[in-house]
């Protein structure tokens, strides 16, 4: 009887370390990329990755030529401020690491310039902090300029918008934590798994509501994705227009372009971003005209852009 009671010890035992190795195995299988020593090593060498784009902006029924700029960079950042931080080291458990976009978009319509920049701050621990903590955007051309802000607030986004339109005006408001359409390119650099696949309720980007004139509010999106040979197209299909982003399947996930197309009364516009070059680069400390020569490597002109 005794031998009997310690064989099922044993097994149950036996069962029990089976079991929590098999629960090992599966939790490094499934290892966040920013996890990973590869990620670290790219994202945490006190630089930057800049990427230029061909911009091939629709405005007005018509296409313009024009530069597109994707800054990544990883910084701390304050969550009860929602501000970068000026001391991460003392700053305690107010800091939380994000990955930090920085969208720029120059063109010309006509005889008027447009400069646009939007902001994105979302935090790297995705299981910790699964939403983007802040969203800035900016506009500005001869007849005016726009700004809006969401900031992450508990269980809501708060929302601040100006215009200089009449029927835009000041506005303030809450909306529901979404998936937003302005923090996809710094999940796909963060990783790309946590962006859910199929019918989704996402939040418009600042840039395409504000060009429109459109209610910024939640609405109801279809993603896929379709694995090439050596890159991966995120499509989003909005009720009312769809975004392509081609990204290489490999890490570290660079962003090779973007398609987004959308009715304007009977015709069908498209804007497309194509990259063309890319610097790895502590760019913040080349602020010398020694640096200059920099904006040529990226196939920007050195007194605009």
């Amino acid at each position: 009887m005794k031998k009997l009671k310690l064989f099922f010890v044993l097994a149950a035992l036996i069962t029990v370390v089976i079991a929590c190795n098999q629960r090992a195995l599966s939790q490094n299988d499934n290892t966040s990329l920013y996890d990973t020593e590869a990620f670290k090593n790219y994202w945490y060498a006190g630089k930057a990755e800049v990427n230029a784009y061909n911009l091939d902006q629709s405005r007005y029924g018509e296409n313009r030529d024009g530069k597109a700029m994707l800054i990544f960079v990883t910084e701390g950042f304050s969550k009860s401020k929602q501000v970068k931080l000026d001391d991460p080291e003392a700053a305690g458990n107010d800091k939380v690491t994000v990955m930090k976009l920085n969208y720029t978009k120059n063109f010309v319509t006509g005889i008027y310039p447009y400069s646009m920049m939007l902001s994105a701050f979302t935090p790297i621990s995705r299981n910790q902090f699964p939403n983007t903590m802040k969203v800035t955007m900016t506009s500005q051309e001869w007849c005016g300029h726009v700004f809006s802000q969401m900031n992450l607030q508990r269980n809501k986004y708060k929302v601040d918008s100006y215009s200089y339109f009449e029927s835009e005006g000041d506005t303030h408001f809450d909306s529901d934590i979404v998936l937003l359409e302005d923090e996809l390119f710094n999940l796909i650099r963060i990783d790309p798994d946590h962006i859910p696949m199929g019918e989704v309720k996402i939040m418009p980007g600042l840039f395409f509501t504000r060009l429109k004139h459109k209610n910024l509010k939640p609405t109801e999106a279809t993603i896929e994705r379709k694995e090439m040979e050596s890159r991966v197209i995120y499509k989003v299909s909005f009720p009312e227009r769809t975004l392509e982003i081609q990204v290489e399947k490999d890490f570290p996930h660079k962003i090779l372009g973007w398609q987004e197309q959308f009715n304007e009364g009977d015709q069908i516009q498209t804007t497309t971003a194509t990259l063309d070059k890319t610097l790895y680069i502590d760019y913040w400390r080349k602020n010398k005209k020694e640096f200059n020569v920099l904006r040529d490597s990226l196939g920007l002109s050195r007194t605009n852009y």
